[in-house]
């Protein structure tokens, strides 16, 4: 079963591409049809194309890899920034920072000077300083987290991204391109698929077009890690099984060497039960 349909990509405007005059001719097996000088997108297309994506998502998701978002459109940066926290996956919403994938090294150094920057104001350490360092200090502060707080906990290189508008963050394209990192991207009618490993067809300026698509891809993430999960409980249920099951002949291992002087024991125990039996049986008769 789809993830999406038609009806609920042509609600969100996901069908509407650009100008005739702007579109780039290697979309054109995605476009239906021209209307007053507008493409239009194939939806059948894009529900197919979004289900491939997402299924291609969820492995990734499960095997537990990370897969950044990217999206530095004014109107579409919430939409990202919440679909992208409620699956715990990082996102570029500011300005891309140029090396982000290719010169990752020096990226995450600027990561580690931000946190190096909370923990010595929080030992007292800047107590000393003038106002005026302490402003300067803070403005850093604000500017790393403004530029790289979303990507804080992405200690390695990404798994994959997810672009929109792949013309517009053609920069991040070309550098996963040149890890050999997949890319998933919503491309319109005036962008290049090219270089996209899952291009999912669509209005990639709307912000309800943008949204029922990310909602489709992180509801495939968020089953992924469910699944992730409930295998990692399996793995550590079996795990603590098995070490159950080696303690069972060290067990038994005690006790037949214990047999002996229990049997020894019971004659002595025993032997008063025995009598007293024997001396009430005349009474009974």
């Amino acid at each position: 079963m789809s993830r999406t349909n038609f009806d609920m990509l042509l609600q969100a405007g996901c069908h509407f591409g650009h100008l005739h005059r702007k579109w780039n001719p290697a979309m054109a097996p995605y476009i239906y049809t021209e209307r007053n000088g507008i493409h239009i997108i194939d939806l059948h297309k894009t529900v197919a194309k979004i289900d491939e994506a997402a299924d291609a998502l969820k492995q990734i998701a499960r095997s537990g890899k990370k897969i950044l978002f990217v999206a530095t459109k004014k109107q579409i940066k919430d939409v990202i920034a919440e679909k992208a926290t409620s699956v715990n996956m990082p996102y570029v919403i500011e300005r891309w920072p140029g090396g982000m994938l290719t010169n990752f090294p020096t990226i995450r150094k600027a990561v580690k000077k931000m946190a190096n920057i909370d923990k010595l104001m929080n030992d007292g350490t800047y107590a000393n300083l003038s106002k005026r360092e302490l402003l300067q200090i803070s403005r850093q502060r604000a500017k790393l987290e403004k530029n790289l707080g979303s990507i804080a906990d992405l200690t390695r290189l990404p798994s994959a991204i997810f672009v929109v508008d792949v013309l517009k963050e053609a920069i991040a394209v070309k550098e996963a391109n040149r890890l050999g990192i997949p890319v998933f991207g919503i491309v319109d009618t005036n962008s290049n698929p090219k270089n996209i490993d899952f291009v999912i067809p669509a209005n990639d300026d709307a912000k309800d077009s943008v949204e029922v698509i990310l909602n489709a891809c992180c509801a495939a993430i968020a089953e992924g890690l469910e699944e992730r999960k409930a295998e990692k409980a399996d793995e550590a249920a079996a795990q603590a099984q098995a070490e159950a099951g080696e303690d069972k002949p060290k067990r038994a291992r005690k006790a037949r060497k214990d047999a002996p002087k229990a049997a020894q024991d019971a004659p002595a125990t025993a032997a008063p039960a025995e009598e007293e039996a024997a001396e009430e049986a005349p009474a009974e008769a």
